[in-house]
C-alpha cells in the first residue's frame, strides 16, 4: 500500500528556514539587516527610485530629441514578385489563400500587392489587392488576368 498525500515529503535539504533579519547580533544579520550603511538602498519599501531615474541628472528619455510619427491607421501591404508566383505555381488561378499556403505571404498579412519583378512564363489569373503597372502588363501579355477587389493598379 502506497503513501497518502499528506505523508509525502520533499527530499532531505529541500526545505530551508527563511533568513530572519534584524534579530540581534547573534543571527549574523542584526543591526543593519544586511543592507550596509545608510543610503537610498538601505531604506525600507521601494528605495524611492522610479524607472528611468538617474539621480537627478536629466533622464535619457528627456535628453534625446523626439522624432518620427507612426500612423496607427496605416494599411500594411505585403509585396510579392511575379517571378516568385511563376516559380511556385502552374498555370491557372492564384488567390491570396494559395499564396499563404505555399509560404509566399505570412499569415498575418491580409493585403497583398503583386510587383513586376521577373517574368511570367505561364497563363495566370492572379487575385490580389493591388498590382504594379508592370506586373499587370506582364500577366496580361501571357493571356492571363490581374483581378483585384478595388479594381486596379495602385
Amino acid at each position: 500500500m502506497g503513501r497518502t498525500l499528506q505523508e509525502l515529503k520533499g527530499p532531505r535539504g529541500a526545505t530551508r528556514n527563511r533568513k530572519r533579519i534584524g534579530r540581534g547580533p547573534g543571527s549574523g544579520t542584526g543591526e543593519q539587516s544586511g543592507k550596509g550603511v545608510k543610503g537610498q538602498k538601505a531604506r525600507t519599501g521601494h528605495h524611492g527610485a522610479r524607472l528611468g531615474f538617474e539621480g537627478g541628472q536629466m533622464p535619457m528619455q528627456r535628453r534625446l530629441p523626439k522624432k518620427g510619427f507612426k500612423n496607427i491607421f496605416r494599411k500594411e501591404i505585403f509585396a510579392v514578385n511575379l517571378s516568385d508566383i511563376d516559380a511556385r505555381f502552374e498555370a491557372g488561378t492564384v488567390s491570396i489563400a494559395e499564396l499563404k499556403a505555399v509560404g509566399l505571404v505570412p499569415r498575418r498579412h491580409t493585403r497583398i500587392k503583386v510587383l513586376g519583378g521577373g517574368e511570367a512564363t505561364k497563363k495566370f489569373v492572379v487575385k490580389a489587392d493591388a498590382f504594379s503597372a508592370s506586373a499587370k502588363e506582364k500577366i496580361e501579355k501571357k493571356g492571363g488576368r490581374a483581378e483585384s477587389p478595388n479594381g486596379g493598379a495602385s
